[in-house]
């Protein structure tokens, strides 16, 4: 299994020449994540073999390394690191911006080394050079457990992933060998694509086919009315989310459908009801009903709504939550809470669900107490611990923990990559963008839902930032299906 270090970190080799550092360094890590010595000689003097170069070139090192490190940015020092001081002072960069380092000793055989250096074209070493490399590292390799190092490796298969994946490989080996259920949802949240608004509507129906086809469980779209500052430009083309899930019970079959969420100060909440029990009626029982507190107070002052107060929200949030069930009930029975009045909830035809779900999305604590009295599930988002957390909050109540991520799924590593340079912003390094989307394998995928599975989540909602990648997500589904 390899071994994953989070990114941004610091790797150092130490080891003598000829160990196998820069070949280990090139098969495992991106050239730009990689400062050698070897090439800055080259670059301020005639070639890599320019011992001459060699004082300069350690100055343009040390210069590299303090400025990558400086701005959090994943470094591979590729020296020989047989120099104590040198090394202390890059793991104390490494401390000073927060960035876990780990040294990599190449503890190769003496003679392997020689042979090595002997076969060489070009860089030989002089062999009396070498052998007092050989003599320092006999000495250094018994220092590195001490000097305070995030771990001491040998030069095993490695690679730099997302925090969020660093425990993932244990956790797929779990899911493996006891495997878990897990419920995936879809969430649409951009509509941006090549065949503009006459195309809109054949995209949306070709997505959620692929998506039944995938093994999602449910699609989820976001409630707004323009395009957020988190994924787009407010005049990107973005649908109406309930009038979009009522075209989507037109082209499935067999997914849940919902809003992630419904800003409660966009409607009249007994009209949200009555749209809500009609698209149950209408997906032959498959509406889930999303409500939140609503945050996007820029929305609200462009369709010229009052954004009231977070204290007034929470109110209304209440109420909602309370009036829904009893407007989906039979009957016609009044409505009386702190802030809403209905008078007469009639609403048929009522669902055909016996108990449409409702949902909450937010992970503050008041939020959370909120849904665990009144909602069947709460959605959240964040890291594992964040997930512990909010379920601790929630107790033994029985309401459903979900979790909503941005998720970018490669079939391995290189592909991976790919799509990280294919997808991410200019001016967002590839390292900053694949922790914003969570961008990981599907074994790293798997672990990662394991591991959100294992701190009491029952269903993931992922946004895709390219939905190309639906079949692929096909394979981290099918490993939940038991």
């Amino acid at each position: 299994m390899e071994l994953k270090l989070p990114s941004p970190c610091v790797v150092i080799l130490v080891g003598p020449g000829a160990s196998g550092k820069s070949t280990w360094a090139a098969e495992l890590f991106a050239p730009e994540l990689i400062v050698s010595s070897d090439r800055l000689r080259a670059l301020v003097g005639a070639g890599e073999d320019d011992i001459a170069a060699s004082a300069d070139a350690f100055a343009l090192l040390d210069v590299a390394v303090k400025q990558r490190i400086g701005r959090r940015l994943t470094t591979v020092i590729d020296t020989l690191g047989l120099d104590k001081e040198r090394r202390i002072r890059w793991l104390e960069l490494a401390r000073e911006a927060g960035m876990p380092c780990v040294a990599v000793g190449f503890d190769t055989p003496a003679d392997e080394c020689r042979r090595r250096n002997r076969e060489r074209s070009a860089k030989r070493i002089p062999a009396d050079v070498l052998t007092s490399q050989l003599r320092s590292w006999a000495a250094v390799k018994k220092d590195l457990p001490d000097e305070g190092y995030d771990q001491v490796l040998q030069p095993t298969a490695v690679r730099v992933v997302p925090e969020a994946f660093v425990q993932a490989g244990a956790a797929a080996v779990r899911q493996a060998e006891r495997p878990s259920g897990l419920r995936f949802g879809l969430q649409l949240s951009s509509y941006t694509h090549p065949a503009g608004r006459a195309g809109m509507a054949e995209w949306v129906r070709e997505v959620a086919a692929r998506a039944e086809a995938v093994g999602f469980d449910a699609i989820y779209v976001m409630d707004h009315f323009r395009q957020i500052p988190q994924v787009g430009r407010a005049w990107d083309d973005f649908l109406e989310s309930w009038t979009t899930l009522g075209y989507l019970a037109a082209c499935t079959t067999r997914v849940r459908l919902g809003t992630l969420v419904s800003g409660i100060t966009y409607r009249n909440v007994a009209h949200l009801g009555k749209i809500a029990a009609t698209l149950d009626v209408l997906s032959g029982g498959r509406a889930v009903c999303g409500v939140g507190l609503a945050w996007f107070e820029a929305e609200h002052k462009a369709y010229g709504w009052s954004f009231p107060p977070v204290a007034e929200r929470y109110a209304l949030l209440e109420d909602a939550l309370q009036l829904l069930p009893v407007l989906w009930g039979p009957g016609n029975k009044p409505f009386h809470g702190k802030v809403l009045d209905v008078p007469d909830t009639t609403c048929y035809p009522r669902p055909l669900q016996e108990h449409l779900p409702v949902l909450v999305g937010g992970s503050g604590p008041r939020t959370l107490r909120l849904a665990a009295r009144y909602a069947d599930a709460v959605n959240v988002f964040g890291d594992v611990t964040a997930v512990r957390k909010a379920s601790g909050l929630l107790g033994d109540r029985p309401v459903e923990l979900t979790h909503l991520s941005t998720t970018l799924v490669g079939k391995d590593s290189q592909e991976l990559d790919q799509l990280v340079q294919k997808l991410r912003p200019r001016n967002v390094n590839p390292a900053r963008y694949a922790a914003l989307v969570n961008a990981g394998t599907v074994d790293d995928q798997i672990g990662r839902f394991r591991e959100l599975s294992e701190a009491g989540v029952a269903e993931v909602m992922i946004s895709l930032p390219d939905l190309e990648t639906l079949d692929t997500v096909a394979d981290v589904i099918s490993a939940f299906r038991v």
